[in-house]
């Protein structure tokens, strides 16, 4: 078997796409196509659904592009340790991460990883969709929130701390609530998505579990982003992680509110996890950067230190 045309294919499956695929590989889309018609014509079936601006997997595709990935996996592992024992960490690093949190934190910590690290390439996928890394070839998920039960590595890289805040614009012209009761004559700003409409939660000090109190607005979105704009140009109260709002935090930009509350969006403490695979763990780029993550987010990370 022609172990180039398996990269092919794993790719083409991966991207669903032959132009990306050729990208990768610096070479004409109909050489990639002609690459994969030879691969069916061996194998003696068809791995892929032709369509006009997409490809999708078979069955049998299915079942062989887990089979492939897991043994080019196996090979380039077996390759780094012998042929580079003391190398530098190389190579391209797939990394999943929901929306706002890669657009505000990932980044700039992959930028600072790189620039320790020229030898990495990042390819850094957001999607607020909970994916499978396994199926879609992530060496790299980071999880805000609630875990899954799950076969794979998980380490827990910080807890989520979530505040109500506004903008010094709207508290000179509504007030400041000073109970969570009062909430409910202020305008709050509810991020609502595939699980509903956010809902708001407290704790005081002396309670051992938080209540949910009726809170409302005139500005409900799917997108965390366009919300904290809102409140930035003063249109209402915010309940947000501090990765987050923690920047506008400290510039003064939000207020924080209610700081004698522990405030969540549901009962329970949630925490940001990073996950990965015990084969993709022994990998010395992904080890590498989850020792960077580590080492750049202990003992607090930097959206915790708004105060």
């Amino acid at each position: 078997m022609d172990l180039n045309a398996l990269r092919v294919f794993e790719r083409v499956a991966a991207t669903g796409s032959f132009t990306a695929a050729a990208r990768h590989f610096h070479r004409a889309v109909s050489s990639i196509s002609r690459q994969i018609r030879g691969l069916e014509e061996a194998l003696g079936q068809p791995l892929l659904y032709r369509h006009t601006r997409a490809v999708a997997l078979t069955e049998a595709g299915w079942r062989y592009y887990e089979e492939v990935r897991e043994i080019l996996e196996r090979l380039d592992l077996a390759t780094e340790a012998l042929a580079y024992p003391d190398a530098e960490p190389s190579g391209v690093l797939r990394i999943n991460a929901p929306v706002a949190f890669g657009q505000r934190q990932i980044v700039p910590l992959l930028h600072a990883f790189q620039r320790q690290h020229s030898g990495i390439t990042a390819e850094l996928q957001l999607s607020d969709q909970v994916v499978d890394p396994v199926r879609e070839g992530q060496d790299i998920t980071f999880r805000v929130g609630e875990l899954a039960d799950s076969s794979l590595v998980a380490r827990r890289l910080a807890p989520m701390n979530y505040v109500v805040a506004a903008a010094p614009s709207y508290l000179d012209a509504h007030g400041e609530p000073r109970t969570p009761e009062a909430l409910a004559d202020h305008n709050c700003l509810l991020y609502q998505g595939e699980m509903g409409r956010q809902r708001w939660y407290f704790q005081a000090p002396d309670q051992s579990g938080s209540t949910p109190f009726e809170v409302s607005g005139n500005l409900y979105s799917n997108d965390a982003e366009s919300l904290l704009r809102a409140a930035l140009l003063g249109q209402g109260l915010v309940l947000f992680p501090t990765w987050l709002i923690g920047e506008a935090l400290s510039q003064g930009e939000l207020v924080p509110l209610l700081e004698g509350w522990r405030g969540e969006v549901m009962p329970g403490r949630r925490d940001i996890h990073v996950l990965t695979t015990e084969r993709r763990l022994r990998t010395r780029k992904v080890r590498a950067f989850l020792d960077y993550l580590r080492e750049s987010l202990a003992p607090r990370p930097a959206w915790d230190r708004w105060r």
